[in-house]
């Protein structure tokens, strides 16, 4: 059973039975196909897709046909197949960007798993239950198809693979990406990530896929990648240098972002653990652990820091001086990355008054060092550098005890604690930027037309929608 948790973390993952839809008649897939201009090779697409998932997908399933903006007959195509196929919709934009396709569609699903791939199926199909698997159970938050993992089969000209790994490279070296194909066109999330995760997702066109998953890696949700057989298309209509732009736009844009702490990235943390046996454990602050670790791992930098800068200032000031300037430097940068890194407090508010309170637990921490260095020199006289140095490294570990229970208890509280959601009241779907003021939660998906009675076994049987209703317009539902 799903446990309430705070307003500012995602619910525990669970697995998803065979009739996990959110409304009657809900599926638990829903395939999405963005077109634009796809007259040609919509139906093959749909026809091939439908049959396969109706052959081997052991869920109830759906596949929507994204239309952006198109001006030639795909929105006939579309309309003719959501008419003749159970299972299949057809959604209308009137502007162009896949991105943005992506977005309405799945703001706007029922399905709990939520996909997409390219219309023209590049990707072997054989590789779709593998990916949504994961999501199904409750193991991963998003999944990715991979033409770049070592297992995979791609046929492709020597520009595209060359493209392809450049932009992999530039991905790991400037925003620290560590999954291996951000653009492949087979990718599925689950619905209640993806309700809180796009709305932190400004792209509308084909970076679109590496923001979500950038911004979804540095958040720690679970992303699992499938090796998959592909083949490029030779008619494919991509604009590779416009779109290789829009792409370094894109990165120097998240790159800034995530530099300055503008996302609230925090919002799509999980709970521990999603195991049901860590959910009743007690007694155990929330996020002790990892603020721990977080702690020792910046002390630790900060202790080094702290002592290379103490032997610089040594070699022209005397032991108290060079202490206390160094302490000064050391307190001021460990603060700064406690605060982002250790306590997850991103963007500029309260900065000035959390240094203020980190420069009162640094007087704290001279009190200690310069005590220590006082007694050692009424105790010696004059002691060797070595005997200082040691003697500073024992009273720090003092002070970083110290240091750390005041950071978590003033400096940095722990709010969520008081803020937990009532066990009556559901937690909200995605609050808004401002952790003390957060938004409403959004308003519940709206749900697709009902399935076709036709298809009793994939969906359960209820009155077929009117023909008009096949298709949906979403020009205000951006």
């Amino acid at each position: 059973m799903r446990t309430e948790t705070p307003w500012s973390t995602l619910p525990a993952r669970d697995h998803l039975l065979a009739g996990a839809g959110g409304a009657a008649g809900a599926p638990v897939l829903d395939v999405v196909v963005p077109v634009y201009n796809e007259e040609k090779d919509l139906e093959p697409c749909v026809l091939r897709l439908h049959e396969h998932l109706a052959r081997t997908f052991p869920y109830a399933f759906r596949i929507t046909v994204a239309d952006n903006a198109s001006t030639d007959r795909t929105p006939e195509v579309a309309e003719r197949l959501a008419r003749s196929l159970p299972g299949v919709r057809s959604f209308r934009l009137e502007e162009k960007g896949r991105g943005r396709a992506l977005r309405t569609v799945w703001t706007h699903s029922d399905a709990p798993v939520l996909a997409y791939m390219d219309v023209d199926l590049s990707t072997d199909l054989n590789a779709l239950l593998p990916l949504v698997a994961p999501l199904i159970s409750g193991h991963s938050d998003l999944a990715i198809g991979s033409r770049l993992a070592r297992s995979s089969r791609v046929v492709r000209g020597t520009k595209r693979e060359f493209i392809s790994r450049a932009y992999n490279i530039i991905l790991r070296s400037s925003l620290a990406a560590r999954f291996s194909d951000a653009q492949c066109g087979f990718k599925a999330i689950r619905r209640e990530v993806a309700q809180r995760l796009l709305p932190m997702v400004e792209d509308t066109g084909w970076f679109f896929d590496t923001e979500m998953l950038v911004l979804a890696e540095r958040a720690g949700l679970r992303i699992h990648e499938v090796p998959v057989d592909w083949v490029d298309d030779p008619d494919s209509t991509v604009h590779i240098v416009r779109t290789a732009t829009e792409d370094l736009k894109g990165v120097w844009r998240v790159g800034r972002a995530l530099a300055v702490g503008a996302l609230p990235l925090d919002r799509l943390a999980r709970p521990f653990g999603d195991d049901p046996r860590d959910r009743a454990i007690g007694g155990v602050p929330g996020g002790l652990a990892r603020q721990l670790v977080g702690f020792c791992v910046v002390g630790a930098l900060s202790t080094l820091f702290y002592l290379a800068l103490y032997s610089l200032f040594r070699l022209g000031a005397g032991p108290q001086l060079a202490n206390g300037a160094a302490l000064l430097v050391s307190a001021v940068a460990n603060t700064a990355a406690n605060r982002r890194l250790t306590f997850g407090v991103r963007g500029r508010g309260g900065a000035v008054r959390h240094q203020a309170q980190g420069l009162v637990v640094f007087a704290i921490g001279l009190a200690l060092t310069s005590g220590s260095l006082a007694a050692l020199g009424a105790a010696s006289g004059s002691p060797s550098h070595s005997t200082e140095l040691a003697v500073l490294i024992a009273a720090n570990l003092a002070a970083t005890v110290l240091r750390f229970l005041l950071f978590r208890a003033w400096v940095f509280p722990d709010r969520e604690r008081g803020n937990a959601a009532p066990a009556s009241e559901p937690a909200a779907t995605f609050p808004g930027t401002d952790p003390e003021n957060p938004a409403p939660a959004p308003a519940p998906a709206v749900p697709f037309p009902a399935a076709d009675p036709a298809n009793p076994v994939r969906e359960p049987a209820v009155p077929a929608p009117h023909a008009t209703e096949t298709t949906h317009d979403l020009r205000n539902a951006r």
